[in-house]
């Protein structure tokens, strides 16, 4: 058996060569047998996909693409469940050498329109349910630069997803754009400014194998599933990208979220290796387990988990769920990791140590050139030069915002988080150092929430916050100034809290909404959020 250091290396050389291509090394060098992905639906039942199945089918949807002028570079959005289809069209788009933006499928169209206008985005592919969220309308343009390929029953001028992968031969050469050829754009949240672009490279595959095999220790034998969505870093990264490197099975639940799904699939197909967020555990702590769980790793990222969640775990599970930390811009570089060369006790409230590829320290807030004193809370930073495994650069088209993310010698990169350490190098999480809310392991943006607040004709200012909730860690409040003769009420605190559900997302609507007459505000104007947390004023709630 390797090292870390040395399987560090080994995948560093592979997904970084110059000569690296993308759909060869995360789907067609595995055997073409092996099952690769078990679709689950509603019902329980599954679907096996092959990586020989995988090869064709996106073979014949890259020709597909290739057709209507999709080539190396461009954008393909993918608004789309956690499907076979989708894992096809993304490898599809990595084939021809394009980059793929996913598309969380609880955006609103406002959400939508940020993440494929301005980046050349020539093709959505998107499920029918979803359909409607491209239509003409405020957000979204009634003759796109984009055409729009539909799975199930298609609109006027859509193209049918089936069609395209029964009218195309499979292409027969993918591109190969080494590892420095961007293979995905994601959006992260931020406090200020909309959410921004960041690029990923095929190099950055290299962490993300190290985290699946060191982290969650993803093994041949194991029924992994990460129940994250694959809208965001944590399920794109870990349910898709790094099994598919690693050719390792993953199995994907195309439904709605419930504890009793969730419950009813790990005993029905024998999940020996989950992953998810810590609100999945808070509402499986609310309902009975069924015979027949047998994990032998259980993992969480994605927020703070409680310490009552872990020995809720040790006593139903068997095991502890184990915490990790990680973000967009990084991957996973933290971890109470899951591997035997890695594995230490678990200390209550730690998110773990670095990984190995990974020089995580937590710097003086008043410095770059101390750290923090054991036990004080800091700023948690990577070390890049002693980081091999650091692949972020910077945001697409935001030389200023990407500048905050580093200290002005270039040697740290911010994570925007804060943490104390202990005397063994354990970190544990303090904070946001930068307002985003972190809401059932979704990352919301204040400022986003507040551009769609100020929409509201009676809205003068606003600003959203997030407050601590026992089931889902944390939840948005938005505190908002009303323009003179409008009344504040349950009335108006409904259209705000519907408003955001419809031109953001469903779930990052405010719980409750308070009226001030003024928000807390800095010298130069900036509105103190961290002022409002513990306010107690005039609020509606829904």
């Amino acid at each position: 058996m390797s090292s870390p250091e040395q399987r560090m290396a080994d995948l560093l050389k592979t997904f970084g060569d110059p000569a690296a291509c993308t759909a060869h090394l995360l789907c067609d060098r595995h055997p073409s047998d092996a099952v690769a992905f078990t679709v689950v639906g509603a019902d329980l039942g599954g679907q096996d996909t092959t990586f020989g199945e995988l090869r064709e089918a996106s073979a014949r949807m890259a020709s597909a693409l290739m057709a209507l002028g999709v080539g190396p570079g461009d954008r393909v959005a993918t608004l789309m469940g956690k499907s076979t289809e989708l894992v096809v069209a993304t490898l599809a788009i990595w084939r021809i050498g394009a980059v793929q933006v996913p598309l969380f499928t609880a955006f609103a169209p406002p959400a939508i329109a940020l993440r494929i206008t301005g980046n050349g985005t020539k093709v959505v592919i998107t499920d029918a349910g979803q359909r409607s969220k491209l239509a003409a309308g405020p957000d979204l343009p009634a003759n796109p630069p984009w055409r729009i390929v539909t799975t199930g029953p298609t609109e006027a001028g859509d193209l049918s997803f089936a069609e395209l992968l029964q009218g195309h031969p499979p292409l027969e050469r993918p591109a190969a754009l080494g590892g420095d050829g961007t293979i995905v754009e994601l959006f992260t949240s931020g406090t200020s400014g909309p959410p921004k672009a960041v690029p990923i490279p095929l190099r950055a595959v290299a962490g993300f194998a190290m985290y699946q095999e060191f982290g969650l220790d993803h093994r041949p034998t194991d029924v992994f599933w990460n129940a994250a969505d694959p809208g965001w870093a944590y399920g794109l990264y870990y349910a898709i990208i790094a099994p598919l490197a690693l050719g390792l099975r993953s199995l994907l639940f195309n439904s709605l979220f419930s504890a009793e799904a969730t419950w009813a699939v790990l005993s029905r197909y024998g999940v020996t290796n989950f992953t998810a967020g810590p609100t999945v555990y808070r509402k499986l702590r609310g309902t009975p387990a069924p015979e027949g769980v047998r994990l032998r790793c259980a993992s969480a990222a994605g927020e703070p988990l409680p310490a009552d969640v872990i020995t809720w775990a040790e006593r139903t599970l068997g095991i502890p769920v184990r915490d990790h930390y990680g973000s967009t811009e990084l991957g996973m570089a933290i971890a109470n990791a899951w591997h035997p060369a890695l594995r230490d006790d678990l200390k209550p409230g730690s998110m773990g140590r670095p990984l190995p590829g990974w020089s995580v320290t937590v710097l003086r807030e008043d410095t770059n050139s101390a750290t923090a004193a054991t036990g004080r809370p800091g700023r948690v930073s990577v070390d890049i030069a002693k980081s091999p495994l650091m692949w972020f650069e910077g945001y697409r088209d935001a030389p200023e915002r990407t500048a905050e993310k580093f200290s002005p010698d270039g040697k740290w990169f911010y994570t925007g988080d804060t943490a104390a350490r202990d005397e063994d190098g354990h970190l544990f999480f303090s904070g946001r150092s930068d307002d985003v809310i972190l809401m059932a392991g979704y990352r919301i943006g204040p400022f986003e929430v507040e551009s769609v607040l100020l929409e509201h004709e009676a809205v003068v200012e606003a600003a959203a916050v997030g407050v601590p909730h026992e089931e889902h860690g944390e939840v948005m409040e938005a505190f908002v100034v009303l323009r003179p003769g409008a009344e504040g009420g349950d009335t108006l605190a409904t259209e705000l809290q519907q408003l955001v559900k419809d031109r953001l997302a469903k779930h990052a609507y405010p719980r409750r909404v308070h009226f001030v007459a003024e928000l807390p505000k800095t010298s130069s104007g900036k509105t103190q959020r961290f002022l409002l947390r513990p306010r107690k004023v005039s609020s509606r709630a829904r």
